[in-house]
């Protein structure tokens, strides 16, 4: 198939791991921030590849994963009010709340399905204009012009009847916090392509200047990866720190200038508070004043609603890159996908869930990875 195959090749991953052993010669912790390079890395054994002073930690790239836990309550009060379609992606119905998930508001008789697109719940409000229709706005940059498109439209068609719930986060903030945080152990990034394909880099340079690490925009097959830690590394090294950008087939520095303008018509940045993490300034997206009628959490009235985290859970830990899944002692055992009690076991991006499905040995320590590209 053109344009993975060619990025799975097995020859080609070990000259990329073959190199990184031939300069490492100090040990070196790279971040990747994307959930989807997060399963690359464990689903094909990238990590197996390296040298042993090459450490991979996981970020909070899955927006899934670090929707807080009162915003996911809110969405279930709103799901279980009369008269309302509440529409969402697959992987939000199984996330936990404090008490239930969005499934067991459909089982108990709440309108909640599962769409492809904010434009589908669009049309589902043109379609039933007696029923309110919420759309769970979930997303990084990447999803951000989508659902400021169904916005935009809905203000345009003057379709009253349809909301979103915004929970969209934003990523360079995040490196930011991860960095001035007294606990980090992170000196390189692999920032996610599909964000960067939006936005752009630029933003990341002061980062890297300020923090002096590299940071390299990067793809998510298994050479995309691989190359990305090679670029970290060389930097590392060379004492270097600087953005690169890895996945320049898809990538350009000023990203989609069309997607960027329309975010900022529809959404202003706020601070934003990330599950496990806690608020970040900055770091989020909410609706402007021009587009607040569209606005679900004013709309019902659940702007009060707030949720404790489960003690027990360190998926927080996870995502800020201080713990691996396995290190939780309820991995595997209390938290599994069927009964999990994170979103990074829930979701399909989830670090949690990357570990428990492709390493369920010794409690998910890397026993042997499963994929195209063989160990070394």
């Amino acid at each position: 198939m053109k344009f993975i195959e060619e990025y799975r090749h097995a020859e080609g991953a070990l000259r990329y791991a073959n190199a990184i052993h031939k300069i490492a010669t100090r040990p070196w912790t790279v971040m990747e921030i994307c959930g989807g390079q997060t399963h690359a890395i464990v689903k094909f054994g990238l990590d197996e590849l390296l040298p042993k002073t090459i450490t991979l930690v996981h970020g909070p790239g899955c927006p899934v994963c670090v929707t807080p836990l009162e915003l996911i309550d809110k969405a279930l009060a709103i799901a279980s009010f009369p008269g309302v379609i509440f529409c969402s992606f697959g992987d939000m119905l199984r996330v936990p709340g404090s008490q239930a998930d969005l499934f067991s508001v459909k089982a108990r008789g709440g309108d909640v399905r599962i769409v492809y697109s904010p434009l589908d719940a669009l049309g589902i409000a043109e379609a039933n204009p007696g029923k309110q229709v919420v759309f769970f706005a979930v997303g990084f940059e990447t999803t951000a012009p989508a659902n400021a498109m169904a916005v935009f439209q809905a203000k345009k068609k003057k379709i009253h009847n349809f909301s979103i719930l915004v929970s969209h986060v934003l990523v360079p903030p995040a490196i930011e916090a991860i960095l001035s945080s007294p606990q980090n152990r992170v000196q390189a990034f692999l920032a996610a392509g599909h964000v960067c394909t939006i936005m752009g880099y630029e933003e990341y340079d002061p980062i890297a200047e300020r923090y002096a690490v590299p940071i390299v925009v990067t793809g998510f097959e298994p050479l995309d990866i691989l190359q990305g830690i090679l670029m970290c590394v060389r930097q590392l090294e060379k004492g270097e720190h600087r953005v690169e950008n890895q996945y320049a087939r898809s990538v350009r520095r000023q990203g989609n200038p069309m997607a960027r303008s329309l975010i900022q018509e529809v959404f202003r940045v706020v601070a934003r508070k990330w599950r496990g993490i806690g608020e970040i300034p900055k770091s989020g997206l909410a609706l402007t004043a021009e587009y607040a009628e569209f606005d679900a959490e004013t709309r019902f009235g659940v702007q009060e609603i707030h949720a404790e985290e489960s003690p027990e859970c360190i998926s927080g830990l996870v995502l800020q890159g201080l713990k691996k899944p396995y290190e939780c002692a309820a991995f595997g055992v209390r938290c599994t996908p069927d009964r999990p009690l994170g979103a990074t076991m829930v979701s399909s991006e989830g670090a949690c869930a990357a570990y428990y499905r492709y390493r369920k040995g010794a409690r998910g320590v890397a026993s042997s990875a499963q994929g195209e590209v063989p160990h070394s």
